[in-house]
């Protein structure tokens, strides 16, 4: 199979939706790969290093072109304007907070399969789950740099020091990404709470910290109490496919410590504060009712390097499939896979991306 690897326009986006290594198993396996200039070169993937693992190096074009067309981000609608009925798109797409996107992709005629509805076996979200654990990290390290005084924070240092309370750190779900958040919290030292809904997953993170973070119920008075008194609140919720839950309303936002930060995980879905509006790595932050805002809506494509690496490790056993099986055979022989399936022949076929778009749902 032909399949193409364009480079990502988004801004400050710098992860490649195939390595050099894996454009080198993909090659070794009969297929052909066309990668476009320059698509790995910010993340040190040079054009020769793509060249020595059997790519041939083209332009925007000639790789929108491909049977296959594997990126990372959501085709921007300039890219979706390349694409056409027959070609397979893999990438994540997000479309429940993105009508424009799902209106061009449907357009288009492209079958779009999307890395975060896809499941494995266990239930679990295989293709979301690395770069959750990324941003989960990052919201972290990010919101610490929120407080700093300069980028109109409380000027509050999340570890403290001897003779001083540490930060307060509230974490919203206690998934992937807020499980990586409150790992990295801890190890900073701040006084952490994690607000869970499953009460197997709170048992989980109670074992796994051992009283290094407390873990709650995310009940509505549990979630009130704890974000009016955080420094910092990291939003981690998902329902896969679907429009993040406005979990924070500005009423309650107004009612935070002054000056305090607030990170946005799920803004990709939409966000879970209600006054959460996307943000760029060039514009990162705003403040609103007091409170900074990070809503960046491509997290890990800060850390670009170590994403594209931790996402191939993912992707590449699907996309392998998807070039010797065709999409049919390969979602006929695995149902997860098949959860994957976003737009096809002009439809959105995934219920919650339907529902959440007020969209009829294909049959």
């Amino acid at each position: 199979m032909h399949i193409g690897v364009p480079k990502e326009i988004k801004v400050h986006e710098y992860r490649v939706g195939l390595s050099p290594s894996s454009v080198k198993e993909l090659v070794s396996r009969g297929h052909q790969v066309s990668v476009e200039t320059d698509a790995g070169a910010g993340i040190g993937f040079a054009d020769e290093h793509y060249r020595q693992a059997g790519a041939v190096i083209v332009d925007a074009q000639a790789a929108f072109a491909a049977e296959l067309v594997v990126k990372v981000k959501e085709p921007q609608l300039e890219e979706c304007a390349r694409l056409s009925e027959g070609q397979v798109l893999f990438t994540y797409l997000h479309l429940a907070a993105d009508l424009p996107q799902a209106q061009a992709l449907m357009a288009s005629g492209v079958t779009a399969i999307a890395y975060e509805t896809v499941v494995d076996k266990q239930g679990g979200l295989p293709l979301l789950t690395p770069m959750s654990e990324v941003a989960g990290r990052m919201s972290t390290q990010v919101g610490a740099w929120c407080l700093q005084r300069a980028n109109g924070g409380r000027g509050t240092l999340l570890g403290g020091v001897p003779g001083v309370q540490p930060g307060r750190v509230t974490i919203i779900g206690g998934g992937a990404a807020g499980s990586n958040a409150a790992a990295m919290a801890v190890g900073m030292q701040a006084d952490v709470t994690i607000l869970e809904k499953s009460v197997s997953r709170m048992r989980a993170l109670a074992d796994h910290f051992e009283g290094r973070a407390k873990v709650l119920m995310a009940s509505t008075e549990n979630l009130e109490l704890a974000v009016l008194q955080s420094d910092l609140v990291i939003g981690a919720v998902l329902v896969p496919g679907a429009a993040a839950p406005k979990l924070v309303s500005r009423e309650l936002l107004r009612r935070m410590p002054d000056s305090a930060a607030l990170v946005d995980i799920a803004i990709d879905q939409g966000g879970c504060f209600e006054t959460s509006r996307p943000t760029s790595h060039d514009a990162p932050i705003y403040k609103e009712e007091g409170v900074v805002h990070y809503c960046v809506t491509n997290m890990p494509g800060a850390v670009a390097r170590t994403s594209t690496m931790a996402l191939n490790n993912v992707t590449l056993p699907y996309v392998t499939v998807l070039a010797e099986k065709g999409w049919q055979e390969a979602f006929a022989e695995d149902e997860g896979f098949a959860r994957g399936l976003n737009v096809h022949a002009g439809r959105i076929w995934h219920p919650q991306v339907a529902d959440a778009l007020h969209v009829p749902l294909a049959a």
